[in-house]
C-alpha cells in the first residue's frame, strides 16, 4: 500500500505541476500578445480546470464506479509503480535526511485511532466479556508501533544456537521446552537461519538445517510492527536483532509478536522463563526477575509508565544504569517511587531483585 499510494502521490505532482507550467507559458505568451484579458481568463479557467477535472471528478467517479475501475486502472497503476522503482529510495533518503534535519524529534502519527476501534468493537452485537477481550487485543496492537523488537526479543543466550551438520541425535539433546534452534555458519553468535522445532513433522537423522529458513536483519530500536512488516514481506518466520555494532543480540519470532497480541498479560520474561516473573513476596514487596521489562513490571504495579528512547528496556538494564557498574547482591536504587535491591546475580549475570515502596521502609 505505501509504495502505491507514493507512486500515485507522485505521479499526481508530476502531472500538476506539468499542467501549471503549461498553463503559465500560455498566459504569459498571451500578455505578450497585449491581451491581458484573455490571459486572465485563461489563468482562471486552467485553475477551474484543474480543480473540476483533476480532482472533484476523478474522485466522484471513483467512489461511484470503483469496483469497474479498479479492475480497468490496475494495469497503468501497476505500470505506473515500475517506472516509479528505481527513483524511490532516492526520494526516500531524501525524505529521511529532510526529517532528520528539521523535524528530528516529530512524533510517527499513529496507523490507527484507539478510540475508533473501540467505537467499532462496542457496535458488534457481542457479550461484554467478548467486547473487553477484544478491546485488549486491539490496544496490544496498536502498542506494537510503540514497542521497540528489543522489549520482546530472546536475548542472546536464551535460545539455543548450532552450526552445520546438525543431526538428529544434538537436537534430542536439547532442552524439551526448546522451541527454535539458530543455525550459525562460523560458529560465532550471529546466524541467518532458524529451525523451527514444532514445524518438524519428520526429523531426519542427519543434515537438519536443511530445512532451517531464513530471517530478516532489524536494528534493536526498530518498532515491532515495523519487523513484523518485514518479516510478513521476506516470507521469514524470525528475524535476528543486531545493536548499534551490527552484532547479534537477540532473536524475535512470529510467534513471539502473537503471543504480544493474544495475550491478556503478555511477557517476554513469563515466555522465556515459563513462570511469572513479577511475584508479591509478602504485602507490597515484590520478588522480580531481571530480564523483566520495565513496562510490563509498570503494567503488574499498576504504575502510568510511558518509557522513551533513552530509558533501560529491562529491570536488569535500569539497575545497571542506576548504579553505573555491574550490579551484585545487596546493591539499592530507586525507580517510580519503588526501592529496588538486588538479591541475587547468577554467573551468567542473570539478576533478580526485590522491591517495595520507599514509605514502607
Amino acid at each position: 500500500p505505501d509504495r502505491l499510494l507514493t507512486a500515485i502521490l507522485f505521479w499526481n505532482l508530476l502531472v500538476n505541476l506539468t499542467y501549471f507550467a503549461t498553463s503559465v507559458v500560455l498566459a504569459q505568451q498571451l500578455i505578450k500578445l497585449d491581451r491581458p484579458a484573455r490571459a486572465g481568463a485563461f489563468a482562471v479557467a486552467s485553475f477551474v480546470g484543474i480543480v473540476l477535472f483533476g480532482e472533484v471528478l476523478p474522485k466522484s467517479v471513483a467512489v461511484a464506479f470503483r469496483r469497474p475501475l479498479a479492475s480497468v486502472l490496475s494495469w497503468p497503476l501497476s505500470v505506473a509503480v515500475r517506472v516509479f522503482d528505481p527513483v524511490a529510495p532516492f526520494f526516500a533518503r531524501v525524505t529521511v535526511t529532510l526529517r532528520r534535519a528539521f523535524w528530528p524529534h516529530i512524533p510517527r502519527e499513529r496507523w490507527l485511532d484507539f478510540e475508533d476501534l473501540e467505537k467499532a468493537v462496542e457496535n458488534l452485537q457481542l457479550s461484554q466479556e467478548v467486547i473487553e477481550r477484544e478491546r485488549q487485543v486491539l490496544h496490544n496492537i496498536l502498542d506494537l508501533s510503540e514497542m521497540t523488537v528489543e522489549e520482546i526479543m530472546r536475548p542472546r543466550g536464551s535460545y539455543v544456537t548450532m552450526s552445520p551438520p546438525i543431526s538428529r541425535s544434538d537436537l534430542q539433546q536439547l532442552d524439551p521446552e526448546t522451541e527454535y534452534v539458530a543455525v550459525s555458519q562460523d560458529g560465532s553468535e550471529d546466524f541467518d537461519r532458524v529451525i523451527a522445532l514444532s514445524s518438524l513433522a519428520d526429523v531426519p537423522e542427519n543434515h537438519v538445517e536443511r530445512f532451517a529458513e531464513e530471517v530478516v536483519v532489524v536494528p534493536w530500536c526498530a518498532s515491532v510492527a515495523r519487523a513484523l512488516q518485514f518479516m510478513r514481506q521476506s516470507f521469514c518466520i524470525a528475524a535476528a536483532v543486531v545493536n548499534e555494532f551490527g552484532e547479534t543480540i537477540g532473536l524475535v519470532t512470529e510467534n513471539d509478536i502473537f503471543d504480544t497480541i493474544l495475550a491478556p498479560d503478555a511477557s517476554r520474561a513469563k515466555r522465556l522463563l515459563h513462570r511469572e516473573p513479577v511475584v508479591e513476596v509478602a504485602p507490597g514487596r515484590f520478588r522480580v526477575e531481571g530480564i523483566t521489562t520495565l513496562r510490563y513490571l509498570a503494567k503488574r504495579l499498576g504504575l502510568r509508565y510511558e518509557p522513551t528512547e533513552d530509558d533501560p528496556v529491562t529491570v536488569a538494564g535500569l539497575v545497571s544504569d542506576e548504579l553505573e557498574h555491574l550490579p551484585k547482591a545487596g546493591d539499592e536504587c530507586t525507580w517510580e517511587g519503588y526501592r529496588i535491591r538486588v538479591i541475587e546475580v547468577s554467573r551468567r549475570g542473570q539478576v533478580r531483585v526485590e522491591m517495595w515502596r520507599e514509605q514502607l521502609e
